[in-house]
């Protein structure tokens, strides 16, 4: 399995999925279908699958482009609103990629509509997080309570293995970090991950293990955080950091 981060409009990510021993690719949001075709045609393998984790255009607004430049493929989503769906899924539904067994994770907070995907091949493991799960962050609560965040991270996406790679949908680790070491100043592997991740201009991807060291949104049991929010209650300090991340 390998996979190809390709960077679209200002600071999103479309991924480009290869399974080598089947020999065919998938793509995940391609919200610049021109662009992410480029890639899967110098890969010079058989395209099948769009995967799309939500459905704000700025991670669907390809696929309508891409499905009639393609005959054929199947349209993974969460709701009706994924434009060019062909298959809607449900939490836990699996199924296969050639070689790659997948599992689609629904995680509510961002969007009603948000699938992350979670891949194995062998031992190794990725998941494709779109606005859910960033590298240091989570996404807006714009169709979900705190509740719903906090279970899609700390209770669904916390539970999977470790060296589990993350590939988030946007290049916003910087600002991400930033806040991060605001409320969390203390945490040693934070101060390495955010001078790691400020040599990189492409910090995907990261892993599941990393961001339970460093994600503030995924250490709200920690009590340096929880006396920053004033409260015990993991939810209501995911709520009140979420808050302050959204005036950061």
């Amino acid at each position: 399995m390998k996979v190809i981060p390709v960077p679209c409009l200002s600071d999103n990510y479309a991924y480009v999925l290869i399974d080598e021993k089947a020999q065919q690719v998938s793509v995940v949001d391609p919200v610049d279908a021109a662009k992410v075709l480029e890639v899967v045609k110098q890969t010079k393998l058989e395209f099948k699958t769009v995967l799309t984790t939500h459905h704000h255009a700025d991670h669907s607004g390809g696929n309508a482009q891409i499905t009639s430049s393609v005959t054929g493929l199947t349209v993974y989503g969460g709701d009706s609103r994924i434009p060019s769906m062909t298959q809607q899924l449900q939490d836990g539904d699996t199924f296969t990629l050639g070689n790659l067994s997948v599992r689609a994770i629904k995680t509510y907070g961002h969007t009603t509509s948000s699938i992350c995907y979670y891949i194995e091949d062998g031992d190794e493991r990725v998941a494709f997080t779109g606005d859910t799960l960033f590298v240091g962050g989570c996404g807006r609560l714009f169709e979900g309570t705190p509740q719903d965040m906090y279970e899609s991270l700390n209770v669904k996406l916390a539970a999977l293995p470790g060296d589990t790679k993350v590939y988030a949908g946007h290049e916003y680790t910087g600002s991400n970090l930033r806040f991060a070491l605001s409320v969390d100043g203390d945490n040693q592997a934070l101060k390495e991950k955010a001078a790691r991740c400020a040599e990189a201009q492409c910090t995907m991807p990261s892993t599941i293990a990393e961001e339970l060291a460093t994600n503030p949104f995924m250490r709200v049991q920690q009590p340096s955080l929880q006396k920053i929010a004033g409260t015990t209650d993991p939810v209501q300090v995911l709520a009140v950091i979420r808050q302050m991340k959204d005036r950061f």
